[in-house]
């Protein structure tokens, strides 16, 4: 995979140097890591075995909160190590594999957070039709292309990294491997490959945040028909999912919609898209449902 590189591996920065916040980094993140795999893990067996969550609404919540624990474990284990070890090194194909990785999950984040909108459209803007359109077929079938969608634009940004001649300096200030860090680092004129990424990643991002806010405007308008309890009802799920969006679109559209510059600031907002968004999801999801927190108390309760 190396092409016109001296660079055989890459030292990760990490998100601090200083001895003492290493251990704090390590503490933090470990904790963070573990509960992002156990309430992502609860809600996805607690969807699988409950035959109340049946609805597309929870089907697409089993993907994000697989996604969820997918996105987190190519990123934190790594982050946690790192924050202990002395040789923080990674070799150009783990982390060309991070960078498809993290790009892969990502992008299927996404994808999903469209599709649940989606559902939330056509559950209140098309009540009566909302079986007919949203049936598991369908709901499937939109899945498959999510994971198709998300594979094609990660081989994107692999390509474009491949193309990377590195010939000299090989430390990333960051915590993961990402074209952004590594655009600084190749020996050429990376303005071209700069805006392939902003055309790509940056233009994913805005595209899907615009898409989502117009998606929400439009049901807050056809709540007005509802009554108050719909409305209650229809807002509550909406908000949930309003709050995820932020999170999580937020600091990928500060990332990779600008030029190629990069800030000391970027790597603790990188936090909030690789480990915040899925660590916050399973607790905005069930804090925020009543529905799912039922279905926990009767499938877990009733197996101890």
């Amino acid at each position: 995979m190396v092409m016109n590189s001296t660079v055989n591996e890459f030292i990760l920065f990490g998100l601090t140097q200083d001895p003492r916040k290493q251990k704090a980094v390590f503490g933090v993140f470990l904790m963070f890591y573990l509960a992002t795999l156990l309430g992502n893990f609860l809600i996805v067996v607690t969807i699988k075995r409950s035959r109340t969550l049946g609805s597309p609404m929870y089907f697409f919540l089993f993907y994000l909160s697989f996604t969820d624990a997918c996105l987190s474990t190519t990123i934190a284990p790594r982050l946690i190590v790192d924050a202990i070890s002395q040789r923080k090194t990674i070799s150009y194909n783990e982390c060309m594999t991070q960078v498809f990785s993290a790009h892969f999950f990502g992008c299927k984040e996404i994808f999903v957070l469209i599709l649940m909108a989606f559902d939330r459209y056509v559950a209140i803007c098309k009540p009566l039709r909302y079986t007919t359109i949203m049936n598991r077929h369908v709901c499937s079938v939109l899945v498959i292309l999510g994971w198709v969608g998300s594979c094609i634009h990660s081989s994107a940004q692999i390509f474009l990294a491949s193309r990377l001649p590195f010939c000299g300096p090989n430390v990333i200030d960051h915590y993961f491997c990402d074209l952004q860090p590594l655009l600084k680092l190749a020996c050429m004129d990376t303005y071209v490959i700069n805006l392939l990424v902003v055309s790509n990643s940056g233009a994913i991002c805005t595209v899907s945040f615009i898409i989502l806010l117009i998606s929400y405007v439009i049901i807050l308008y056809s709540l007005r028909n509802y009554s108050a309890e719909g409305r209650r009802k229809a807002l509550s799920t909406c908000t949930s999912h309003f709050i995820v969006v932020v999170l999580f679109f937020g600091p990928c559209i500060f990332i990779y919609t600008r030029p190629a510059t990069t800030f000391p600031v970027d790597k603790v907002v990188a936090v909030f898209y690789t480990i915040g968004a899925p660590l916050l999801n399973p607790l905005i999801y069930t804090l925020r449902n009543a529905e799912v927190k039922n279905a926990m108390k009767k499938l877990w309760c009733n197996k101890v």
